[in-house]
């Protein structure tokens, strides 16, 4: 007997067909395809970031020249999530979708300080210093601070609680592409001092550094000791060198350190007059194979300034710039301690 055929409106017809996809169905199954895609690019974005060199056999001397890091690979993540993106606008409006890329963003920048980190030798990634205090520190007289009225204030110790030391470089006669590329590439914060006759060879190098974020500040034009200069030299010494370094950098200082850690009321009152507002000194300084400690506990503490300098390989400077800044920061890591800018609190 012929089986008898079925209406298409019919109450069978609609229960055993296939329900057809809605368009809000098809579009979650599209978000979905897209954060699955995202996801997978974010794995490879870790994955590529964790190329990194070798470490060298032992017994193998240590260089100062780093391995260049995968930045091939991480670009082409970053033009295949931006590509995804383009294509996926419903993806990336989605809140699941912006919080998988972030974190994607924060496990690169991660993986990338780690590379660096071992690139250049360090002994473990170094601490971050916590944002700039929205008040700076008052500059009272009291412990690490020496201040009389109507003049700028001498600091050895910066007033604060932060477990954070500040980096200082002076004079500027070697000038170490090594030393800028890894200070850039670790993004130490740091505050150099300027000698004129030192730096003037190559102020290209020094904004080379400013553009990373170091601060340029005065070292007088020639190194004198001020101690012995009157009034015209110092204002040759001290103000001339505020006008060359705004010539050179755009920027007029705010900082002077005197040379020797010398001065006078002539000099803190010249200074003054040019728009110095402080006299940073420092508690420790550093060397490539060690650091000098001011104070017995032979530790730093919250606000030190670390003095050093721009110098080459000599008898009694063991090493290279390199050497040095490695010695500082994993000496600060270490103990538990970040480098900040010292313009940010002075």
């Amino acid at each position: 007997m012929p089986t008898p055929s079925v209406p298409p409106g019919s109450r069978t017809t609609r229960a055993t067909a296939r329900p057809r996809p809605g368009r809000r169905h098809r579009r979650g199954r599209r978000n979905r395809r897209g954060l699955a895609a995202l996801t997978a690019l974010a794995t490879l974005v870790v994955g590529c970031s964790a190329l990194r060199p070798q470490d060298p056999a032992p017994g193998a001397a240590r260089s100062s020249t780093p391995a260049a890091p995968p930045a091939a690979a991480h670009a082409a993540v970053r033009e295949a999530l931006a590509a995804l993106l383009a294509a996926r606008p419903q993806a990336a409006l989605g809140q699941e979708a912006n919080g998988r890329l972030a974190v994607a963003e924060h496990e690169l920048a991660l993986q990338q300080a780690l590379a660096a980190a071992q690139r250049w030798g360090l002994a473990a990634l170094p601490l971050r210093a916590p944002a700039p205090p929205a008040a700076k520190p008052e500059l009272a007289d009291g412990p690490g601070v020496k201040r009389a009225p109507g003049l700028p204030p001498v600091v050895y110790r910066v007033p604060t609680t932060d477990r954070v030391v500040f980096l200082t470089v002076d004079d500027g006669a070697e000038k170490d592409p090594q030393f800028a590329a890894m200070a850039a590439e670790l993004g130490v914060p740091m505050t150099v001092f300027l000698s004129d006759y030192l730096a003037r060879s190559d102020y290209g190098y020094f904004r080379g550094l400013q553009s990373h974020g170091v601060g340029i500040d005065n070292h007088t034009l020639t190194h004198p000791d001020l101690r012995r200069l009157g009034a015209d030299a110092l204002q040759r010494e001290i103000c001339g060198q505020q006008d060359r370094l705004q010539q050179e950098t755009g920027t007029r200082p705010r900082l002077f350190r005197p040379p020797y850690g010398e001065y006078t009321e002539a000099a803190l009152r010249t200074a003054a007059s040019c728009g110095v507002t402080a006299f940073p000194l420092w508690n420790e300084e550093a060397f490539p194979d060690h650091l000098e400690w001011r104070y017995p506990d032979q530790v730093f503490h919250p606000g030190d300034i670390v003095l050093t300098h721009f110098r080459a390989p000599a008898a009694d400077w063991k090493g290279t710039m390199p050497d040095m800044l490695r010695r500082v920061v994993d000496a600060a890591t270490a103990q538990g301690f970040a480098i900040a800018r010292l313009e940010d609190y002075l």
